[in-house]
């Protein structure tokens, strides 16, 4: 017999009564009845309660050890009671009378319960996140990701792409955010960063020929984090093609993704390909979102024609100072009680806005606080643009474009909840296309790229030359799904006319162009296909399946966010020689973000 396990926790069914076996584990519960004492047996695979009679030697032993000790138990397997049966164990027929028991390692007393669903401060889960992930919703989680990691790359080879493995140590790229910066020992001076995803290597690949490639690849940024992004890193399913347009893209990887939820999504409805094309300016006139979620019905509506010149001052001024009002149906909630509206009011006032106006349709009219504002004209034409119902109200928000949509998107997004109509049990995808190619700095009031900087501008050259920058659109694509953004994807920009162009209007010279691209650049010189991709985000995409709201959830070590690993300390200082080997000198603030003074 095998001196640590013949089987596994999970394994033994009735069929196996009889047998002599040998498990090994982690006491996951000890019930003490006296006479008898019961040990929950608990592995990777499952549970198997073990047995003890007072009579035995080993009943003292075992009486004194503490849970998530580690043991290995030997005895015979025998059928439980018919009414000792537990239905909700796989193993929950048998049980393992006990006969001989070894403690492998001896457990002290645990800062977190491991048996138990209580919630514990995310501090004491992630310091002891082994313990953690003992538990079986973390537990879980971990193995889901790890088997939809396996479906998609299996997927992936079938659909013709080949996996490559690209640097990790590169050099800096415009990417969005903030790079992790290595120092080089033999350079003085000089740093590599580790890439915030392999978008150069990756059209380099393409240009080297390779066609379809793909990767499951390791990203790093140093951003804030928050309930859908871990900060420092991620991973995503990166893939690029060479010879495609924007649809061709979309039609390799719609069945991957439509496959991988299906297979994991517990029988929720998934949206089947071709998925929804939304243009971007379409996404923020409807949804006042760029990255909508689709379960929810209400869509707004442009109404500021409705509330031009009319009698509602507040409107009509603003319009004439360049406002736009944006209608939010509320399918139903003419039958709310006067404290929903209230709510929804104060919350908007928190959200920075003044309130929200609103009518609700009854009687064949208006009625509401700005009702008397709304004649039978502006409400016909209000019905008309928003579809709204007898019995329905209609929320208002007025001001400049973007604040509205803003504003408005989250006036759905409540309401949608609080009226329980997003769909439940299913995944909506739908792809975000038509993105502006540049936009204007809130901060420094000059032209920058407002996604990929390698995209393709719709138009090409002539656009570039001819057009108002803030007008041109790109073959730019996001996807979407249930309002969690899954990835950022483009047909690229290969041509090097193109790019020098392109980076010219968001401030870069030729020679900065050069210095920071040139291995790319150089690439293209010599011939480069046209070519496109993506990258959908693994952690958000588990996150999704495992029916999370926080990615941390699903990512096995996770940093707070804070961006520490307080598993592992980091990150930590460095010892002086270290430092003099790297040629670095620390010049610190006398407080670390306000949080740490200096020691």
């Amino acid at each position: 017999m095998h001196s640590l396990r013949t089987h596994t926790c999970g394994e033994l069914r009735r069929e196996h009564a009889g047998l002599t076996v040998r498990l090994s584990g982690w006491i996951h519960r000890r019930r003490d009845h006296g006479n008898l004492l019961f040990i929950d047996l608990r592995d990777h695979y499952g549970i198997t309660q073990c047995v003890l009679d007072s009579s035995s030697p080993l009943f003292k032993a075992a009486e004194a050890l503490r849970l998530e000790s580690v043991i290995t138990v030997a005895g015979k397997v025998v059928p439980r009671a018919p009414a000792a049966v537990n239905p909700r164990l796989p193993t929950g027929e048998i049980e393992l009378v006990v006969d001989e028991l070894t403690l492998q390692s001896a457990a002290e007393s645990l800062p977190l319960q491991v048996n138990s669903d209580a919630e514990f401060p995310e501090e004491t889960r992630l310091r002891y996140r082994f313990l953690d992930l003992r538990r079986e919703k973390p537990h879980r989680n971990i193995v889901l990701r790890s088997r939809v990691i396996a479906s998609i790359r299996r997927r992936m080879i079938e659909a013709g792409f080949t996996e490559f493995q690209t640097p990790i140590l590169t050099s800096s790229s415009p990417e969005g955010a903030r790079d992790y910066l290595v120092p080089s020992r033999v350079h003085p001076g000089k740093f590599y960063a580790l890439p915030q995803a392999p978008q150069q290597f990756k059209q380099l690949l393409m240009t080297a020929g390779f066609d379809r490639y793909f990767q499951i690849a390791p990203c790093f940024r140093d951003e804030d984090g928050r309930a859908d992004r871990s900060p420092g890193e991620f991973y995503q399913l990166d893939f690029e093609m060479s010879f495609v347009t924007q649809e061709d893209v979309f039609a390799a990887i719609e069945p991957v993704l439509h496959g991988v939820f299906e297979e994991f999504a517990g029988g929720a409805a998934v949206t089947p390909a071709p998925f929804p094309r939304i243009p971007f300016d379409e996404a923020m006139a409807k949804y006042g979102t760029d990255k909508p979620d689709l379960r929810n019905p209400i869509r707004i509506a442009d109404v500021t024609d409705v509330f031009q010149d009319s009698g509602f001052s507040a409107f009509a001024r603003a319009i004439a100072d360049g406002a736009v009002v944006r209608a939010v149906p509320a399918p139903g909630a003419g039958a709310q009680p006067r404290s929903f509206f209230d709510k929804l009011g104060q919350w908007a006032r928190e959200q920075g806005a003044p309130g929200l106006a609103y009518v609700v349709l009854a009687d064949g009219g208006a009625k509401g606080p700005i009702a008397k504002f709304v004649d039978a004209d502006r409400l016909a034409r209000l019905v008309a643009a928003t579809g709204a119902h007898e019995g329905d109200a209609l929320f208002f928000v007025c001001d400049r474009k973007p604040a509205a949509e803003k504003l408005a998107g989250r006036v759905r997004s409540r309401l949608g909840e609080d009226l329980e109509i997003v769909e439940r049990n299913a995944f909506r995808f739908c792809w975000i296309t038509d993105f502006p190619m540049f936009e204007l700095s809130e901060d420094t009031k000059k032209i920058e790229f407002s996604h990929n900087p390698f995209s393709m501008p719709q138009g090409g050259l002539e656009a570039l030359e001819g057009s108002d920058p803030l007008t041109i659109k790109a073959y730019q694509y996001d996807i979407v799904c249930n309002g969690v953004e899954l990835s950022s994807g483009a047909i690229r920009n290969h041509r090097p006319d193109i790019m020098y162009k392109a980076f010219a209007i968001a401030g870069y010279s030729r020679e900065e162009v050069e210095a920071r691209f040139g291995g790319m650049l150089n690439a293209f010189k010599y011939g480069a296909p046209p070519h496109g991709g993506s990258a959908p985000g693994i952690d958000r995409i588990v996150m999704l399946l495992a029916g999370e709201t926080n990615i941390r959830e699903v990512i096995a070590f996770p940093m707070n966010q804070q961006a520490q690993d307080l598993l592992m300390g980091a990150p930590g200082p460095v010892p002086p020689e270290r430092l003099k080997e790297l040629h670095l000198k620390l010049d610190l603030p006398s407080v670390d973000s306000g949080r740490n003074p200096r020691s």
